[in-house]
């Protein structure tokens, strides 16, 4: 891509506050969007070949919205957790294994999309995030959901086709949480917490493609309970 169609993107991006380069084979992050850095609210760089999101994207105090999917990131910079109004960072399809120590730094942060990356565990960091909406960890190779979950503020919570076994009863503290993906997992009836189901805020979970029938959920203790608010919650939206 040359200079000029970099600079008419520049151009744009200034009077509108949206950077958006996909696609074009780009193996770095442009340094010229340094001179945005009060401008931006909106950065998209997905399906290019990035390797390396430099620390300057910690400068980008006004950015709203950092979308990377597709790329080839290994790790995020710490800098990036000084993003204090960012609600939103799609980081799908990447090879990241893990997210910055202060990542609960970022305050603002609604939806979360880390799919198909290669996290090995649910990260603690996100129990500090209090406006969480949406946290989307399919396709990575998580094997177990830690205590810290507990303190997860996410309305939704998306692990499907993960390699899941052990999930802690602390899932059923969430507070907000009503949506739990766990789709094609390798979850033995035995170690789905029944909290979920009889003590929980979730009206909606999705558990199929385990090691279990769905008809044997059924079977279990406190099914009548999670009915009645997958029902209820069901009413409210028909």
């Amino acid at each position: 891509m040359g200079n000029s169609a970099l600079k008419a993107h520049l151009e744009t991006a200034q009077k509108t506050g949206v950077f958006q380069l996909t696609g074009k084979g780009l193996t770095e992050f442009p340094e010229d969007l340094q001179k945005l850095t009060s401008n931006l609210r909106t950065i998209d760089l997905s399906n290019n070949k990035i390797e390396i999101l430099p620390p300057l994207i910690g400068k980008f105090s006004f950015l709203k919205s950092l979308a990377l999917n597709n790329n080839k990131l290994t790790a995020l910079p710490e800098e990036l957790c000084k993003l204090k109004k960012l609600e939103t960072l799609h980081l799908n399809g990447n090879h990241l294994r893990q997210l910055p120590a202060a990542f609960g730094q970022l305050s603002a942060l609604k939806t979360l999309s880390l799919s198909g990356n290669q996290l090995r565990t649910v990260p603690t960091q996100l129990s500090g995030l209090r406006h969480l909406d949406v946290v989307d960890l399919s396709k990575n190779q998580i094997q177990n959901v830690p205590d810290t979950v507990g303190e997860l503020q996410a309305i939704e919570l998306n692990l499907n086709q993960n390699q899941i076994s052990q999930i802690s009863v602390q899932i059923s503290h969430c507070p907000r949480l009503k949506v739990l993906r766990l789709e094609e997992n390798c979850l033995e009836l035995s170690m789905l917490p029944q909290s979920i189901l009889s003590d929980s805020q979730i009206s909606l979970l999705a558990v199929e493609g385990n090691l279990f029938e769905i008809k044997k959920l059924r079977e279990l203790e406190g099914y009548d309970k999670y009915m009645e608010r997958f029902t209820a919650t069901k009413k409210k939206f028909a």
